[in-house]
């Protein structure tokens, strides 16, 4: 291995330490109370490697928030895969993603500090994949002639904001479990209107 692919490595490694080490204090204290010193400490590593991967406190947040965030959508398709019905597939996967706003490191993480840190979540580079996969869906039903003639993007970029807002309203709320129910239920009856009838 040469010179170069050595430090690419150790960076790569350093990257993933502090993600990881970031990731548990941001879920423990939060994102205003977990300090970089703790952070760079428990994972060996010094403020340097944090400045030269992420460049602040805030981009270590958007590396966690999109590690996560990225694993919601990965754990909601897979929750998906065995549903045949492209529709219901669909409603699957974004009632699996707001249910999500449940669990603890999501709801602090991703859906609280987030938001107030990084901004509008509809622009994190894992929710325009999520409405790159939503738009394919869409599209797809169109050609099976299942959906109202609609654009297919803005019928992705609603169905998709309707989802992210369910769940930062889920774990927004005072009680998640019980705001839970009547986002996915709401949810559901909004995408449904997207449907031709039978």
């Amino acid at each position: 291995m040469g010179l170069l692919s050595k430090r690419s490595e150790t960076m790569r490694l350093n990257r993933t330490r502090l993600i990881a080490t970031a990731r548990k204090h941001f879920a423990g204290s939060g994102y205003s109370a977990a300090s970089m010193d703790e952070i760079t400490a428990d994972a060996g590593l010094t403020r340097g490697a944090l400045y030269s991967n992420f460049g602040d406190k805030r981009g270590l947040l958007a590396a966690v928030v999109d590690q996560i965030d990225t694993e919601m959508a990965v754990r909601a398709r897979e929750l998906a895969a065995e549903v045949e019905d492209d529709w219901q597939r669909l409603l699957t996967e974004a009632s699996a993603y707001i249910e999500m706003a449940l669990e603890p490191e999501v709801q602090r993480i991703v859906l609280l500090d987030g938001p107030s840190v990084l901004g509008d979540p509809s622009q994190w580079p894992s929710q325009n994949t999520c409405l790159q996969v939503t738009r394919v869906t869409i599209e797809e039903l169109l050609k099976q002639g299942r959906l109202k003639p609609l654009d297919p993007e803005a019928a992705a970029r609603l169905l998709s904001a309707a989802a992210l807002n369910a769940a930062l309203w889920v774990a927004a709320s005072l009680e998640p479990a019980q705001t839970l129910p009547k986002a996915v239920e709401t949810f559901r009856e909004l995408a449904t209107g997207l449907l031709l009838p039978n």
